[in-house]
Protein backbone atom coordinates (compact mmCIF):
# COMPACT_ATOMS: atom_id res chain seq x y z
CA UNK A 1 0.00 0.00 0.00
CA UNK A 2 1.42 3.39 -1.01
CA UNK A 3 1.87 5.56 2.07
CA UNK A 4 3.55 8.67 0.66
CA UNK A 5 5.30 10.13 -2.38
CA UNK A 6 7.56 13.12 -3.02
CA UNK A 7 9.20 14.72 -6.03
CA UNK A 8 12.49 16.58 -6.02
CA UNK A 9 14.60 18.00 -8.85
CA UNK A 10 18.40 18.09 -8.75
CA UNK A 11 20.23 19.57 -11.75
CA UNK A 12 17.33 18.77 -14.09
CA UNK A 13 17.03 15.13 -12.93
CA UNK A 14 13.65 14.30 -11.41
CA UNK A 15 13.58 12.01 -8.39
CA UNK A 16 10.28 10.48 -7.29
CA UNK A 17 10.39 8.96 -3.82
CA UNK A 18 7.74 6.36 -2.97
CA UNK A 19 7.10 4.76 0.43
CA UNK A 20 5.09 1.55 0.64
CA UNK A 21 3.92 -0.58 3.53
CA UNK A 22 4.68 -4.20 2.60
CA UNK A 23 4.23 -7.54 4.33
CA UNK A 24 5.97 -10.02 2.02
CA UNK A 25 8.79 -10.20 -0.47
CA UNK A 26 6.26 -11.21 -3.14
CA UNK A 27 4.43 -7.94 -2.49
CA UNK A 28 7.72 -6.06 -2.97
CA UNK A 29 8.31 -7.86 -6.28
CA UNK A 30 4.80 -7.04 -7.51
CA UNK A 31 5.22 -3.36 -6.67
CA UNK A 32 8.61 -3.16 -8.40
CA UNK A 33 7.29 -4.92 -11.52
CA UNK A 34 4.33 -2.54 -11.66
CA UNK A 35 6.55 0.52 -11.27
CA UNK A 36 8.87 -0.65 -14.06
CA UNK A 37 5.87 -0.91 -16.39
CA UNK A 38 4.49 2.45 -15.28
CA UNK A 39 7.82 4.33 -15.50
CA UNK A 40 9.33 2.82 -18.65
CA UNK A 41 11.36 5.93 -19.44
CA UNK A 42 12.95 6.18 -16.00
CA UNK A 43 16.73 5.77 -16.08
CA UNK A 44 17.10 4.18 -12.64
CA UNK A 45 14.79 2.76 -9.98
CA UNK A 46 16.89 1.93 -6.89
CA UNK A 47 15.15 0.71 -3.77
CA UNK A 48 15.55 -0.68 -0.28
CA UNK A 49 13.19 -2.69 1.87
CA UNK A 50 12.88 -4.39 5.23
CA UNK A 51 10.21 -7.07 5.57
CA UNK A 52 9.95 -9.20 8.71
CA UNK A 53 13.68 -9.08 9.36
CA UNK A 54 14.72 -9.56 5.72
CA UNK A 55 16.43 -6.58 4.11
CA UNK A 56 17.62 -5.81 0.59
CA UNK A 57 18.85 -2.82 -1.37
CA UNK A 58 19.54 -2.21 -5.05
CA UNK A 59 21.46 0.54 -6.86
CA UNK A 60 19.71 -0.35 -10.17
CA UNK A 61 22.77 0.38 -12.34
CA UNK A 62 23.82 3.54 -10.50
CA UNK A 63 27.44 3.41 -9.28
CA UNK A 64 27.82 0.97 -6.39
CA UNK A 65 26.74 2.40 -3.04
CA UNK A 66 25.30 5.65 -4.42
CA UNK A 67 21.59 4.81 -4.46
CA UNK A 68 20.46 1.72 -2.57
CA UNK A 69 22.68 2.39 0.45
CA UNK A 70 21.48 5.94 1.16
CA UNK A 71 17.88 4.72 0.83
CA UNK A 72 18.53 1.74 3.13
CA UNK A 73 20.27 4.00 5.67
CA UNK A 74 17.01 5.94 6.09
CA UNK A 75 15.12 2.70 6.84
CA UNK A 76 17.75 1.79 9.43
CA UNK A 77 18.03 5.24 11.03
CA UNK A 78 14.27 5.53 11.41
CA UNK A 79 13.96 1.90 12.53
CA UNK A 80 11.35 1.15 9.86
CA UNK A 81 10.14 -2.40 9.19
CA UNK A 82 7.65 -3.73 6.63
CA UNK A 83 8.54 -0.82 4.38
CA UNK A 84 9.76 -0.41 0.81
CA UNK A 85 11.29 2.83 -0.44
CA UNK A 86 11.73 3.27 -4.18
CA UNK A 87 13.31 6.37 -5.73
CA UNK A 88 12.67 6.70 -9.46
CA UNK A 89 15.15 8.84 -11.41
CA UNK A 90 14.44 10.51 -14.71
CA UNK A 91 17.86 11.66 -15.97
CA UNK A 92 18.05 15.35 -16.76
CA UNK A 93 21.23 15.31 -18.83
CA UNK A 94 23.67 16.44 -16.13
CA UNK A 95 25.79 13.88 -14.28
CA UNK A 96 25.64 14.37 -10.52
CA UNK A 97 28.76 12.48 -9.44
CA UNK A 98 28.85 9.99 -6.58
CA UNK A 99 28.35 12.60 -3.85
CA UNK A 100 25.47 14.22 -5.71
CA UNK A 101 23.75 10.88 -6.22
CA UNK A 102 24.12 9.93 -2.56
CA UNK A 103 22.65 13.28 -1.50
CA UNK A 104 19.79 13.16 -4.02
CA UNK A 105 18.70 9.60 -3.23
CA UNK A 106 19.15 10.15 0.51
CA UNK A 107 17.14 13.37 0.40
CA UNK A 108 14.29 11.76 -1.55
CA UNK A 109 14.18 8.82 0.88
CA UNK A 110 14.30 11.12 3.90
CA UNK A 111 11.56 13.40 2.56
CA UNK A 112 9.19 10.55 1.69
CA UNK A 113 9.52 9.15 5.23
CA UNK A 114 9.25 12.48 7.08
CA UNK A 115 5.79 11.91 8.55
CA UNK A 116 6.16 8.17 9.05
Amino acid sequence: MLINSVKIVVKKSRFIGLLYEVHSINEVKEILEGLKKEHKKARHMPYAYKVSGTAKKSDDKEPSGTAGSPIYNILERKNMDNCLIVVIRYFGGIKLGAGGLIRAYGTAANEVTKNY
